[in-house]
């Protein structure tokens, strides 16, 4: 079989486990958590395109991530108003509400603003940090950095954002209730579809002749600049690609968790997200994915029984596989894959011929 119709016959198995057996299988809490974590995978996704294909390692995902969430929570929560002010504005004594809440009442300008936001806002920060050719460390602080201040900035404005508790109590979702579970299984359903269609996305552009160009400035950034290509342009490009997947688990993330706050969106949930990507692999988009599911249900299941150490489980986890296996578990498994290739290849060594004994002649 080729690799082409192995991908695709994997690909299939995998649609066939998440959207017929885990829902035919799980109990309506189970498969919550599993929504969640498959958010969680599709940002993932975004920072294995852009740090596993273009070597961009953006640790203020959170940030994208938030932005989408907002967006969507801003639209819940007017929604539930009807009209008047969101509960937690009445409670910080506000009085009238913010011009940067009105355009949210409308649902299609909040859906667009779930991918224009971190769009935007990713292709501003690429193009001017990429022409400056800042890159690697340097990066990475930075992105780091905009997270730390994103988050103070919603803790500080409390009767903008709801400060610390963020945005919750939702009752209503486009016409159902959040809570029911056929709203459930139905933000279950549309998570893991959105997953799979972003994924394929993604695949397709890797396999492109852009996915090509950014493995090579991932790989010899000066070398395509010399050849006449600007970096700049394509790591922006692949960067805003990256937070609008970002933003749109963040919406996701809203009715199947009800919540949206600073503290899932910090440096920490960022830093998570590609401790995940690597242990995965960050050179595979089905990597990414593998390792976002895996790890937080990981967390899930530890941190019930060893909340306080678990943080310091994840760092070790991180260091070693930086270390010791670079390509994360899909790496392992392409080893592994070809080593045993190569054992079938290999023909094994003929047996020697028997030594025929020479009998002596008498005198």
């Amino acid at each position: 079989m080729s690799a082409r119709l192995r991908g695709y016959a994997i690909f299939a198995a995998v649609a066939l486990l998440v959207l017929v057996v885990a829902p035919a299988v799980l109990p309506p809490f189970r498969l919550d958590e599993l929504a969640k974590y498959l958010c969680f995978a599709i940002a993932a996704l975004g920072i294995g395109l852009a740090w596993g294909q273009g070597g961009m390692l953006t640790l203020g995902q959170g940030v994208f991530f938030g932005l989408g969430g907002y967006a969507m929570a801003m639209y819940l929560k007017l929604h539930d108003a009807g009209g008047d002010l969101p509960d937690f504005m009445t409670w910080s004594g506000v009085e009238k509400l913010p011009a940067l809440w009105k355009p949210f009442a409308d649902p299609a300008f909040a859906i667009a603003m779930v991918v224009v936001l971190p769009v935007a806002i990713a292709t501003l920060l690429g193009l001017l940090v990429f022409r400056q050719r800042v890159r690697g460390a340097y990066f990475a602080i930075l992105t780091q950095a905009l997270a730390a201040a994103f988050t103070i900035l919603l803790v500080g404005r409390q009767g903008l954002t709801g400060g610390t508790n963020g945005l919750t109590n939702f009752y209503d979702f486009f016409g159902r209730d959040p809570e029911a579970d056929g709203t459930q299984r139905l933000t279950y359903f549309v998570t893991a579809g959105v997953l799979g269609v972003l994924y394929l996305a993604a695949r397709q552009l890797v396999k492109s002749r852009f996915g090509r160009l950014l493995v090579a400035v991932r790989d010899g950034e000066d070398r395509v600049r010399f050849l006449g290509y600007n970096p700049a342009t394509v790591k922006t490009v692949a960067f805003a690609v990256s937070a609008g997947m970002a933003g749109i688990a963040g919406a996701l993330f809203v009715p199947v968790v009800g919540i949206i706050s600073p503290s899932l969106l910090g440096v920490v949930p960022s830093l998570e997200l590609v401790v995940a990507v690597a242990v995965g692999g960050r050179y595979a988009l089905a990597g990414a994915v593998l390792g976002a599911v895996v790890m937080n249900y990981a967390k899930t299941s530890f941190s019930e029984q060893w909340a306080g150490g678990w943080l310091y489980l994840e760092g070790a986890l991180f260091i070693l596989v930086m270390t010791l296996a670079p390509k994360g578990a899909v790496g392992l498994y392409e080893q592994a894959r070809d080593a045993l290739a190569r054992r079938r290849r290999t023909p094994e060594p003929a047996a020697p011929a028997p030594q025929q004994e020479t009998q002596e002649v008498p005198a």
